[in-house]
């Protein structure tokens, strides 16, 4: 970069400023005072009266673009921004906005992104899911979001289904998992669709449930790398007569019937005539289910508030209790009540004003924190990250995989949160830690920036081209505008609101030139672009 120490200084001062406002400040902050709307708030109040803590809600401007990376993982134009903060109607806004958000294409999009990491959605050579199979499974995945299929069913989907993986989306649950023995799919299970760790049960606790899955079988076709998984029984049988000679197996005839045990202790006799998948799945989905149901509204809340109710996420345990269990209760209730709708989830925490918070912590104790005091501060993820940088600077980025596939194309305009395929990727992508895909565990996505990190966005040639190149920011430059029109419209776009008047002087003086009909440099308004893309408050939710 070309701008000057001293530039840098005063910058980044200004964006740096207002990413840390002062408690009150009326950019980030609304000066409503917050009361209960609903159950949430009540609940979430009461535990913060008790602290002692007072939390602000956040302005209109901080909850548009909020809303915007949490709903859709996208930022809002300018105009999108303007017409929202131009509303009159305060009291109804942000809730028809939310109901926006929900309807809009990339809300699927973004979700199925979101659980292409807890199932692993990525291509792997030579074993695992060829690309066929990985866009197979993400065409499913997306189209049960954008349809929005009850959770109930989304899982039963994925645990029951039989037939080809490059035809039949949800059976790559099977095909995606490293270990594919009894156990290593037990593991997967109990993480993906009940929040436990398996690591943290008692030494038969697995065994019995491995046995549930001890019948699925996996035979390949004359397509290259197409896999049939399906019900085994036979050759579960087989293995049960732990035959080992060269001999094959006797087929079954009038078998006794196997015994799993479910989580939760119970024993239960599987029926030859019945895939114990079913029966599995029959015991998980159901309201009365200790994990299922407190497991997937522990994760929402998790994913819109930064932290779960039960941290971490995927870490349900006895001795890991919920900070807040009338909440966590009433979440379960209101999702079983909704026949497992998840949008209804969403609205209602979505419209809650702890939702709503200021990020601003009221409170340095550990104790706010986990009682949801403030709105988490966390970085973008790395796909929502350059999507933000690309949309702004009209721009795009190359997406490549090492697996030589038709599938590992993609078209130069797609934004990264479409990416079906882990594999596909890019070095801005690996660089600020997109997920591995390999364990399904949350932690996989780290949220906080590195060196590394900070130096690729203030010093590389990449972000330096689409801040001198990008048609978009080139548009705005060269449309003729007046100064502080200009400024205006670079907040709105790259920060989704307007300047304070002090941000507009510091701005204007910057490279200001010697000849007063002269206008500013392009090469300061680069500047002013750059610093403003990597202030903290671009590259945190907040």
């Amino acid at each position: 970069m070309r701008i000057t120490l001293a530039a840098m200084v005063v910058l980044l001062a200004v964006v740096a400023g207002a990413a840390t406002p002062e408690v009150g400040s009326n950019v980030f902050e609304s000066q409503a005072t917050p009361s209960p709307e609903g159950q949430i708030d009540k609940l979430v109040l009461a535990n913060l009266s008790k602290l002692g803590i007072h939390p602000a809600l956040c302005s209109d401007a901080v909850f548009l673009r909020r809303a915007y990376l949490d709903v859709i993982g996208t930022l809002p134009t300018a105009k999108e921004v303007r017409e929202f903060l131009q509303d009159p109607d305060t009291k109804t806004k942000r809730r028809r906005l939310i109901d926006r958000l929900l309807e809009r294409d990339e809300f699927a999009q973004y979700w199925a992104m979101k659980w292409g990491d807890l199932l692993r959605i990525k291509a792997e050579f030579p074993v695992n899911l060829w690309p066929n199979a990985a866009q197979a499974y993400h065409r499913w995945v997306l189209a049960s979001l954008a349809q929005n299929k009850p959770y109930d069913k989304f899982t039963r989907d994925l645990l029951t289904s039989s037939g080809s993986n490059f035809r039949v989306g949800p059976v790559n649950f099977y095909r995606a998992i490293q270990n594919r023995t009894p156990e290593g799919i037990g593991t997967a299970v109990a993480l993906t669709f009940m929040g436990t760790r398996v690591e943290n049960w008692p030494t038969n606790q697995l065994a019995g449930m491995a046995a549930f899955f001890a019948q699925i079988g996996y035979k390949p076709t004359r397509e290259w790398k197409e896999e049939i998984v399906f019900w085994d029984p036979l050759g579960a049988y087989a293995q049960a007569c732990n035959n080992t000679s060269n001999a094959p197996a006797p087929l079954p005839t009038n078998t006794a019937p196997l015994t799993a045990v479910f989580p939760d202790g119970k024993a239960v006799k599987l029926s030859p005539d019945r895939d114990p998948r079913e029966v599995f799945a029959d015991w998980l989905i159901t309201p009365k289910n200790p994990w299922f149901t407190r497991n997937i509204a522990n994760r929402v809340w998790s994913w819109l508030l930064g932290r779960g109710i039960i941290h971490e996420p995927d870490d349900i345990r006895a001795d890991n209790p919920p900070t807040n269990p009338a909440l966590l209760a009433y979440l379960e209730k209101e999702l079983a009540g909704g026949h497992y709708d998840l949008k209804h989830l969403y609205r209602l925490i979505l419209n809650s004003q702890t939702y709503q918070f200021s990020s601003v912590p009221r409170s340095d104790s550990a104790q706010a924190e986990a009682n949801f005091g403030s709105y988490a501060v966390r970085r973008l993820e790395a796909e929502v990250l350059i999507d933000a940088i690309n949309h702004i600077s009209g721009t795009s980025d190359l997406y490549t995989s090492a697996i030589p596939e038709p599938f590992t194309y993609i078209p130069a305009d797609q934004p990264a949160i479409k990416l079906a395929d882990g594999s596909i990727t890019s070095p801005f992508l690996a660089l600020f830690g997109r997920s591995a895909r390999a364990t399904g565990m949350e932690n996989e996505r780290p949220n906080k920036m590195l060196s590394g990190q900070w130096l690729h966005l203030l010093n590389s040639s990449h972000i330096q081209r689409k801040l001198e190149q990008g048609p978009r920011l080139k548009a705005i430059l060269d449309s003729g505008r007046k100064p502080p029109e200009i400024v205006e419209e670079l907040y709105l776009t790259i920060l989704s609101r307007l300047p304070t008047p002090e941000e507009v002087k510091i701005v204007e003086d910057y490279g200001k030139p010697n000849k007063p009909k002269a206008g500013k440099s392009r090469e300061s308004w680069v500047d002013i672009m750059w610093a403003l893309i990597n202030s903290t408050e671009f590259l945190y939710r907040h």
